[in-house]
């Protein structure tokens, strides 16, 4: 179809579906393919181009004096025939493109709107791209068609694979389908497409492949029978499909043989529209397909040009008009003189060119769901506005060398390449087109359903559009409440190779199968997950301990000796007890202060025993509590002190009754002047500062201090005091030891002194015991983790002190509160009745 004019744009359609080849042998000259099989609507595509050629003629706004013609070609389906009507184009060797004598001007095409097919486009355009004649291709959709060192003048309305391939991947986000399987039409379309899917697949993380097959050409029942055991056998319920309709037809018929239901189809744009498919045997295991599809556009007033197609009785136009006739033929069911031979007999009509296109049903007319239609409306507008853009260059600010512009008298393609690199505009419906770096339009795709109706009908409805914005990239829109899903409780699939792992665990994944396929392993102790399907387990901060369920961390559990615990409230207790027991000693004392058991060996020394006793018991509640720097510095200062002053007492007193006992003796009244009640207080007060000393050096030196200790339990603090300083704390134990054994040696000494009421004796007893409590402190001390030290510490000061309280002072009290009668000068020197 040949249309004059000053600026010609090529075409390349699909006008028939199949082409033979006759036998060459033995002619001279070889003949043309023959191509039969009408295809109504690569018509259709064709004179949407005539449409918008002649829609653009008669804009003024666009192109001003420039009227634009067209030559378009068939090319059957094939390949070999594509490929020659595109060098007849840009060549010129067809009888009706007419350039004048000198061969100047512009080229015989400025630029082709086609192809149709992948296939036919790589090869096409690695011959323009080497002269730059732009290329717009509709419906070629192969991503390495995006090359541009190999197809520098390449562009196109529709959007690659690549996108159509993220199109999918992000339908698949938005339902969670993790495990699908991949068929592919075995061409340029189907495995470029498989690369790319597998690709973007992997880097975006939203899935894996739980199979990838290659669709065979034409039927192979072999190979058929075993792709759809390896669907049927697979759990994946999802199952994508960038294949040709043809492929389709063969799978589906192996897939109703073996009864394959259940599957969630997701068509690409080659089947999604097809209707072949759409049939009430097929609908069982179609319903519901999800398809990718280009998107569907209005051209206003293109019916009406439709309508006016009408063959040439005349032939004032034969080129064209025998693609009308052709098309006039198969529209009527009826033919132009000369018809073959019984055409006639066997019920075949002649054709008048008066039948009405209105009155007969046909794809023809049916503008309702345009879309490669709008992507040929699109091509030949961005063709259009690329030119008038050069052609309204300002000569001397061009983007050429030199600063110059392109002219009508010398246009050359690679000038319009350059310009519709900048095409940017936008179509009636509202769609803007423009091209990227590398000849992409704008992706938009529509969102197509298989909507399988109660009476059985089948319906195709858009349910959304996947489009890439300028500036705001990849968008996706669902209207999820229209789609049909073919499935028993309406909703989507599950389609997961392994279910997600729920907060507090993370997936191991499975060896030898792809990442999607894992196991769910609860997280250790201390670390958590808080996402679900976590990689890994992250470990809560040191002051925080994992959830039961391991999905958050909560503060550890502080541990320290409480007033609140059994533990705690024992010993405060029994601290409390000692302490009120040695007050009401003391009363007692002090109230029978007078009588001999409490006059001899000096009251005083037994009140100041008494007094430090109280302070041994009371200073075991320092162990009690959260340690704090204050008490962690007072408690072994008060400890150690007060058993000082208690131990002190008791060598000062042992002291004495050795004393006494030597002045007993012939010429030993000398001795007791040393052992007055000056030099006793004295002695005491000596000791004890020797033990402040140590604990103040210890404190300024190396201080106890509050410490949150990890190392005995990874689920708790212990709040405890560390010493500061071992050897502070070493020296302290020893001074008091040293005492107390060198009180055991001087009252072993004097156990068998005469005396009836002989206190030595109660002494060695209680510094026994006193020493076999903190022999075995040290060994427990060590062993014992947190609280249980401070526990067991605060055992030692209560057992020693109540101990030395029982052991002294316990005989005595008997004796004052019981026995009065022995509380005389003459029993306790062993002179009164018995």
């Amino acid at each position: 179809m040949h249309r004059s004019g000053d600026v010609i744009l090529g075409g390349l359609f699909q006008i028939h579906f199949f082409s033979s080849y006759p036998d060459m042998y033995f002619t001279s000259k070889p003949k043309e393919p023959t191509c039969h099989g009408f295809d109504i609507l690569g018509f259709r595509k064709a004179q949407t181009m005539a449409f918008a050629i002649n829609e653009i003629n008669r804009n003024s706004n666009l192109l001003p004096n420039v009227t634009l013609g067209y030559s378009l070609y068939d090319n059957c389906l094939q390949l070999g025939i594509g490929f020659r009507a595109a060098l007849a184009l840009v060549s010129g060797q067809e009888e009706q493109v007419d350039l004048p004598e000198t061969c100047v001007g512009t080229p015989p095409v400025l630029g082709i709107v086609g192809d149709s097919s992948s296939t036919r486009c790589i090869a096409i355009s690695s011959v323009l791209g080497l002269y730059r004649v732009p290329m717009v291709s509709y419906f070629a959709t192969c991503s390495c068609l995006s090359d541009r060192q190999k197809f520098p003048s390449f562009f196109r309305t529709i959007p690659s694979d690549s996108f159509q391939v993220r199109a999918v991947i992000q339908i698949l986000k938005r339902f969670g389908w993790t495990w699908a399987g991949l068929l592919i039409s075995d061409d340029d379309y189907g495995l470029n497409a498989a690369r790319s899917f597998q690709s973007d697949l992997s880097q975006s993380g939203a899935g894996c492949l739980a199979y990838l097959e290659i669709l065979p050409w034409g039927e192979d029942p072999a190979e058929l029978r075993r792709i759809v055991d390896v669907m049927k056998k697979s759990t994946a319920r999802v199952v994508i499909v960038f294949a040709h309709e043809s492929h389709m037809i063969n799978i589906m018929e192996e897939v109703v043989r073996q009864n394959v239901i259940g599957l969630q189809w997701i068509a690409s744009e080659a089947w999604t529209s097809a209707a072949v498919l759409q049939t009430p045997r097929l609908m069982p295991y179609l319903g519901g397909t999800l398809g990718i599809a280009i998107r569907r556009g209005e051209i206003p007033g293109l019916r009406e040009f439709l309508l006016q197609t009408h063959p040439d009785l005349y032939h004032n136009n034969s080129f064209e008009n025998s693609m009308v006739n052709l098309f006039w033929e198969h529209t009527f069911e009826c033919r132009f003189s000369p018809p073959p031979a019984g055409w006639l007999e066997a019920g075949g009509a002649l054709c008048t060119g008066q039948e009405d296109l209105e009155k007969v049903e046909t794809e023809f007319l049916d503008i309702s769901d345009l879309r490669p239609e709008y992507n040929v409306y699109k091509a030949v507008y961005s063709l259009a506005y690329a030119l008038h853009d050069m052609l309204q260059c300002e000569s001397g600010r061009g983007p050429f060398s030199n600063h110059s512009c392109g002219s009508l008298q010398r246009l050359e393609p690679w000038q319009l390449v350059y310009y519709l690199g900048k095409v940017n505009f936008s179509t009636p419906f509202g769609d803007q087109v423009l091209f990227d770096e590398n000849g992409d339009a704008l992706p938009i795709y529509d969102i197509m359903n298989w909507l399988w109706l109660p009476d059985g009908k089948t319906k195709l409805q858009t349910v959304g559009e996947v489009k890439k914005l300028p500036l705001k990239g990849e968008e996706l829109t669902l209207d999820e409440d229209k789609i049909f899903w073919n499935f028993e409780f309406k909703e989507p699939p599950r389609s997961v190779c392994s279910e997600s792992c729920p907060p507090g665990t993370r997936m191991a994944r499975k060896r030898g199968q792809p990442v999607c396929c894992f196991d769910c392993i609860l997280c250790s102790e201390g670390k958590i997950s808080n996402k679900t399907d976590s990689t890994e387990c992250s470990s809560c901060p040191e002051d925080f301990w994992s959830s039961p369920q391991r999905d958050h961390c909560v503060p550890k559990i502080t541990e320290f000796l409480s007033y609140d615990e059994p533990l705690g409230i024992c010993l405060t207790a029994t601290s409390l007890l000692g302490t009120f027991i040695c007050a009401v000693v003391l009363g007692i004392f002090v109230h029978h202060r007078q009588t001999p058991i409490v006059r001899a060996n000096n009251s005083e020394l037994s009140f100041q025993l008494l007094l430090s006793l109280k302070l041994c018991f009371l200073c075991s509640l320092l162990f009690i509590g959260r340690p704090k720097l204050w008490t962690c510095q007072l408690r072994h200062a008060a400890f150690g002190i007060s058993f000082v002053l208690c131990v002190s007492c008791i060598l000062v007193k042992t002291m004495v009754v050795l004393a006494v006992f030597k002045a007993s003796k012939p010429g030993g009244e000398a001795s007791l002047k040393w052992f007055g009640a000056v030099q006793q207080r004295g002695t005491v007060l000596v000791l004890t500062c020797v033990q402040a000393t140590i604990c103040t050096a210890w404190i300024v030196s190396a201080s106890p201090a509050p410490h949150k200790n990890t190392q005995y339990y990874n689920d708790k603090i212990v709040y405890e005091c560390v010493v500061g300083s071992t050897v502070g704390f070493s020296v302290l134990l020893g001074y008091i030891g040293l005492l107390a054994v060198l009180s055991y040696l001087l009252a072993f000494l004097a156990r068998n002194l005469p005396d009836s009421f002989n206190e030595a004796k109660l002494i060695t007893f209680s510094m026994l015991i006193f020493c076999a409590v903190w022999v075995a402190f040290v060994p427990a001390y060590i062993s014992s983790p947190g609280k249980y030290a401070d526990a067991v510490e605060v055992f030692a000061i209560l057992a020693s002190s109540f101990g030395l309280l029982m052991t002294l002072f316990g005989p005595k009290c008997y004796i004052i509160l019981i026995r009065p009668e022995k509380n005389t000068k003459k029993a306790i020197m062993g002179r009164g009745t018995k």
